[in-house]
């Protein structure tokens, strides 16, 4: 296990995000992030002023002290490739180096790239596509197939420097589809999902879920939709730039540069001739991350939402800690009553992240941890799961005590869930709270289940390796749910 430091430094920000990575895997300790404004400095003079440099000099002294504080093994800082266009950026960074021991990188397009598609393929589990990363001062385009990049374009206008240019909304959008026409891999652009990165994608999807009273606040794989998109064109337009930067929810850098970035938004709907497209909350910090740490990255994105749960459960789990065997025996629960059940596959995914996850609500206050694991979920950073998935398992992992399930607190979803899958939570939490009581004694006593059904009646024969009576005994203590549930009565031997 050991603690790295990442420090980005940009026009508008330095930022310090401290991460301890074990396994290969990582979760972030600290996150420090300190504005400022240097556009006049690199976009107008070309020069890193006096007061500028000492400036940050004085932040990145601070962040070397919380560095220290953590036991950092080691740094990696990249600044921006934007401030190249500062005549004296090299001797500024050698200055840096030696005042705080902080070597800054400044990586080309095709370390960009690289850290793009890093992030975003260990936010969403699609295997071929388009990936469109909006930054300040350029966008990346980005085409894959199984799990490689085919090809990538950069369009030379980001959120940040269009906002800036003049014209109006309309000739901003012209502009960029000009643009975007010049790009090879829009000319053979295939029906595939397209996925949006960057503050840009993130902002507006917030705004587009206040507008139409979306219930989940999830930014990661929501789906924006041109529709939703008009409407926030609509609502933005009305508004001058500070009522804007008023906005619940909007960054910092989103705010100032709404207009630039909603134009690229919108040419690239147009352009691409899509109705939605897929909002990841993925980083290129993020990649830089995954880069960095232990193993190769690309490993695990052969099962996305695995990764997800064990990188979550890596610096929670215990050495008693049986989820994956609460895993494996709801699956073969789900598959032994079927019939019973009657649930489709599409529920699998839910019930592995219920199962899972079944004590996570356990790290907030263990009395009623059923109850806290709704919330947990649906705030723990899920990856390669969709958000209604998602929720039917906070749902479901609440249910694994029926007296949870509140109609009232279910219905302000009803436009995300169907009435066969209110049903379906309950019957999973019934499913995952049977697999924890089989794995009672957290010993693995029993290694395989076989249901009879009999009329009304259910007979579930366990096959073990050791005396099962204390998962019986737990397990049997679940018969009236069960049969309220399932409609038949359960015996266990």
């Amino acid at each position: 296990m050991e603690n790295i430091a990442f420090i980005t430094l940009d026009e508008k920000k330095l930022k310090l995000v401290i991460i301890q990575s074990k396994n290969g895997r990582y979760r972030i300790l600290e996150e420090v992030e300190n504005r400022y404004d240097l556009t006049n400095d690199i976009l107008k003079e070309c020069l890193f002023s006096p007061k500028s440099k000492t400036d940050i000099l004085k932040i990145l002294n601070i962040y070397r002290f919380t560095i220290e504080t953590f036991n950092v093994s080691k740094m990696i800082a990249y600044a921006s490739r934007i401030v190249v266009k500062a005549r004296n950026y090299r001797g500024f960074l050698d200055e840096i180096y030696t005042n705080t021991g902080m070597n800054f990188m400044i990586f080309g397009d095709d370390e960009i790239v690289k850290n793009i598609y890093l992030s975003t393929m260990n936010k969403i589990d699609v295997s071929k596509g388009y990936i469109v990363q909006i930054c300040p001062y350029e966008t990346y385009l980005l085409k894959f197939n199984r799990r490689n990049v085919v090809e990538y374009n950069v369009v030379p206008y980001g959120s940040s420097n269009l906002t800036n240019l003049s014209g109006n909304f309309a000739e901003k959008v012209n502009i960029l589809k000009k643009e975007l026409k010049k790009c090879s891999l829009l000319k053979n652009f295939q029906d595939d999902t397209v996925i949006g990165c960057g503050s840009t994608f993130v902002d507006i999807a917030r705004i587009a879920k206040k507008l139409s009273r979306y219930p989940l606040d999830i930014d990661n794989n929501y789906e924006l939709s041109r529709d939703n998109l008009d409407k926030v064109a609509e609502f933005i337009g009305g508004l001058d730039s500070q009522k804007v930067k008023k906005i619940k929810g909007l960054g910092a850098d989103g705010a100032e540069s709404i207009g630039g970035g909603f134009a690229i938004v919108t040419a690239l709907f147009e352009s691409f001739k899509v109705d939605n497209m897929i909002v990841s909350s993925a980083t290129p910090l993020e990649g830089v991350i995954l880069s960095n740490l232990i193993g190769n990255s690309n490993e695990k994105y052969s099962d996305l939402l695995q990764n997800s749960l064990d990188n979550y459960y890596e610096f929670k789990k215990e050495g008693l800690a049986i989820n994956t065997q609460v895993y494996d025996m709801a699956i073969l629960l789900f598959k032994q009553l079927k019939v019973v059940h009657k649930l489709p596959r599409v529920y699998v995914k839910p019930l592995k992240i219920a199962a899972y996850m079944f004590d996570c609500g356990k790290f907030i206050n263990f009395k009623d941890n059923q109850k806290h694991a709704y919330y947990t979920i649906l705030n723990s950073d899920i990856c390669g799961a969709s958000q209604k998935d998602i929720l039917l398992a906070a749902l479901a992992c609440s249910c694994q005590n029926l007296d949870n399930f509140m109609l009232a607190e279910v219905m302000k979803y009803k436009e995300i869930l169907s009435d066969e899958d209110v049903d379906a939570v309950r019957k999973m939490g019934v499913l995952v709270s049977l697999a924890v009581n089989l794995n009672a004694s957290r010993k693995n006593v029993i290694n395989d289940i076989v249901c009879d059904i009999l009329g009304d009646s259910i007979i579930m024969k366990t096959i073990v390796n050791a005396d099962p009576s204390f998962e019986i005994i737990q397990s049997m203590k679940l018969a009236d749910d069960f049969r309220k549930t399932f409609k038949k009565s359960l015996q266990i031997i």
